[in-house]
């Protein structure tokens, strides 16, 4: 049995036969005789010669992964992603320093030997004979070209990589036929140029261009001979010769590349020792890979793209043709990011809320009539450092998208569209109703799509304070925020219309489920989104049609052509009459209803406040003719935590409200992302109102709660958190704007059996 060498290689004879054997093998494939699948050798079949005369395409032109750029619509670089650090450039664009020193070292006979270079083979035996060992090697350059484009295949998969470096005889004879082919159909030039951007140099950078731009934060056009033979001397050990950690044993191996160069005499004697006396100068330039790089703290929207590619079918029929394309990169994707818009919402997300409060900011705002996604702001900053505060949980999305499990109860924010429903089947914006502060409906006398009761326990809810009660229509509803109103219409208009209303205008579940077909949702028990909210929004003021949000422009492939991306689709969710009745209603939100806060005194603007469930989650939602902004704040981690006596931002609030956090957050985004030299107005219509009553009970209300109105949409005097004086509720039964009689909150089913509890949504 033969012997190995104390340090468990093969013997001197081992090796010389090994190489014998290749030599034989390259002889053989040089004079085009076809290999067994085993033979005198003993060559393993499996692996070895399968497809032996077939030489895959992408060996003379492989895709190699590089950086993808994501711009923003002007162009600015909002982040550069990559899985491999490289930017493939021509041979033209390479020093001739590097091309030189690379071939000098690595196959200093790559111009006049073929795809085999059998005198080097010869020449490393004998080496390695008087060595005892592998002191040399014989792969020449397109050897390991051929090599190196296996490795790059397998990716980060470590048994591909395995296969791909397996030090096999089999592996051996596939390279070497590979590589008389591939000389056959690229040339010298070419597979120089393809080895320089494949071949990694360590520091993370795969291919000349970012070695050159990694350690000398230079092109590699512009390397100098000194700088060349440094990079071509890491190749061949990218962590010992690693200059960044070892710069004496990175100069040796540099001194040993100009050497060798002069021996070629690609350069003179007199060259080599002036570069070898020059010290090594770096200036490493560390690049930022990923979306927490990005600029403005759009990370967010960054990697909702990212999610985007890996997700749509417009970039792949399965999850691994789209992973492929993305992890392959070399993409330069112009999205929708409006910078100024960007800027704008990341301030309003962190001037009212920091990073490091319990409660959270999220901001997103949305173009009507195009659907584009103009900004994602969030408190806390994009990242994977919890001691800063960082997260990469997008607030503003679904869960497939990267958000939260199920989106948010959205409260009150839900109303118009029910009152879009009830326009669209002809009931008057006129239309009143009278109640008590709190009333008990049947859901039986409700109907869902399939035209079924929406169950048979009795519905009981209420308007957050006793003075609540009276007479409204449907201006007022909205403006006040009445909830038996909005239960009432709900009942009158029907709640399969509600529900496809609310459909129409792209609302949805942000754990994409069916939305529950239950009488509070006019009440804003069922969860969404908000870019979905930002998106149903954009519907009013785009008169009606609605139009899919969308995060990409265009997306050109490392050649320069075109991808195909998915556009918006737009539809019409309601007529136009009926969106201009409903802009002009909200309107009255932001100037004396529930909105104040937030309304904008230079142009047309409408909104809508929320407030969910025990105060867990706080709303604004508004408009102008182009610009649909949504804004949430609630608790994003762990069990939800209800907003009643808390510091957010360094200002302390008794009860947080739709009106007094999210409304002039949502200002401050408007604010900065609107050009005031553009101040389109809605279509003015005129909306009939409806004969209240009981003025005068209405009017002494508001006189009670006049000086306070400006507060929020349910920040009232007398409100202290107890809301229901003499009266012991269970502890979660009253909830504010979330349940409406089913309330619920994200990390908990939001739809446990009915249970009877006041309404909610102011």
């Amino acid at each position: 049995m033969p012997k190995k060498r104390s340090g468990g290689g093969l013997t001197t004879t081992q090796q010389a036969a090994k190489f014998v054997g290749v030599a034989a093998l390259s002889g053989a494939v040089l004079a085009g005789i076809a290999l067994p699948a085993a033979g005198a050798l003993g060559l393993a079949a499996k692996g070895t010669v399968e497809g032996f005369d077939e030489i895959p395409s992408n060996l003379k032109t492989p895709p190699l992964s590089q950086r993808t750029t994501i711009q923003d619509r002007d162009g600015g670089t909002i982040a550069t992603v990559y899985s491999r650090d490289r930017t493939v450039v021509p041979l033209k664009d390479i020093s001739p320093y590097m091309q030189d020193a690379i071939i000098a070292i690595e196959d200093s006979r790559f111009y006049e030997h073929g795809a085999v270079d059998l005198k080097g083979i010869l020449r490393a035996m004998n080496r390695n004979v008087q060595a005892g060992g592998t002191a040399q090697g014989a792969s020449t350059l397109t050897q390991q070209y051929v090599k190196n484009v296996f490795v790059e295949e397998a990716g980060d998969d470590p048994e591909k990589v395995a296969q791909a470096t397996q030090q096999t005889l089999g592996r051996k004879v596939r390279e070497l036929k590979y590589a008389i082919q591939v000389e056959e159909e690229l040339g010298k030039k070419k597979i120089l140029e393809n080895y320089l951007n494949i071949t990694f140099f360590g520091q993370q950078a795969y291919g000349i261009e970012a070695a050159s731009q990694r350690y000398f934060s230079k092109h590699a056009k512009d390397l100098k001979l000194e700088e060349a033979a440094l990079l071509a001397g890491i190749v061949q050990s990218p962590s010992r010769y690693d200059p960044v950690n070892d710069t004496e044993e990175a100069t040796k191996r540099r001194n040993t590349v100009l050497a060798r160069m002069a021996a070629v005499k690609s350069i003179s004697r007199a060259e080599a020792d002036k570069a070898m006396e020059t010290p090594i100068e770096l200036k490493v330039s560390r690049p930022k890979n990923g979306c927490i790089t990005a600029v403005s703290g759009s990370g967010f929207f960054c990697d909702y793209v990212r999610k985007t590619i890996l997700t749509d079918p417009a970039f792949g029929k399965t999850d691994e043709e789209r992973a492929k394309l993305w992890n392959l990169g070399g993409l330069t994707i112009r999205t929708t990011l409006d910078p100024r818009a960007q800027k704008a919402a990341n301030e309003a997300a962190t001037a009212k809320v920091n990073k490091d409060d319990k409660f959270a900011a999220s901001v997103v705002q949305v173009q009507p009539g195009t659907g584009k996604i103009l900004s994602m702001g969030q408190s806390r900053p994009y990242g994977l450092d919890q001691k800063q505060h960082e997260t990469v949980l997008n607030l503003a999305v679904s869960n497939k998208m990267g958000g939260s499990t199920y989106g948010f109860q959205v409260g009150s924010t839900f109303k118009p569209f029910t009152a879009a429903a009830a326009l669209e089947k002809g009931i008057s914006p006129a239309t009143t109703f009278t109640s008590d502060w709190k009333m008990t409906l049947q859901e039986r006398d409700f109907r869902n799509c399939s035209g079924s009761p929406a169950g048979y326990a009795p519905w009981q809810l209420q308007n957050e304070l006793e003075s609540e009660k009276g007479t409204w229509d449907m201006t007022s509803a909205l403006g006040k925020s009445i909830n038996t109103y909005f239960a009432m219409l709900e009942q009158k208009a029907g709640l399969c219309e509600t529900v496809e209303m609310a459909k129409k205008v792209g609302y949805e579940r942000g754990d994409g489920k069916k939305i529950v077909e239950n009488p509070s949702i006019t009440l804003g028990s069922e969860v969404s989104t908000p870019l979905s909210m930002a998106g149903a929004y954009a519907a009013f003021a785009n008169r009606g049609t609605y139009c899919t949000p969308i995060a990409i422009e265009s997306i050109k492939d490392p050649q320069g052509k075109k991808l195909t991306v998915p556009k918006t689709s737009c539809s019409r969710a309601m007529s136009e009459r009926t969106a201009d009745t409903i802009n002009q209603m909200l309107k009255g939100v932001v100037e004396d209803g529930t909105g104040t806060q937030a309304g904008l005194s230079d142009r047309d603007n409408a909104g809508k406040t929320g407030t969910t469930n025990d105060r867990k989650d706080a709303w604004f939602v508004g408009y102008t003719p182009n610009l649909s902004t949504a804004v949430w704040v609630g608790d994003d981690v762990g069990e939800k935590s209800s907003m009643f006596d808390v510091t957010i931002g360094g200002q302390y609030y008794p009860k947080v409200c739709g009106g007094c956090l999210p409304g002039p957050i949502w200002r401050i985004a408007m604010t900065g992302a609107l050009d005031a030299s553009e101040t389109p107005g809605f279509n003015t219509v005129s909306v009939p109102r409806g004969k209240d009553k009981e003025n005068e009970d209405e009017e002494r209300g508001d006189r009670d709660r006049g000086r306070n109105r400006d507060r929020g949409d349910d920040d009232k005097p007398g409100d202290d958190g107890n809301r229901f004086p003499g009266i012991e509720l269970p502890e979660g039964v009253i909830g504010g704007p979330g349940g409406g009689g089913r309330g619920g909150q994200d990390g908990a089913h939001p739809f446990s059996p009915p249970v009877t509890v006041p309404g909610h949504g102011w």
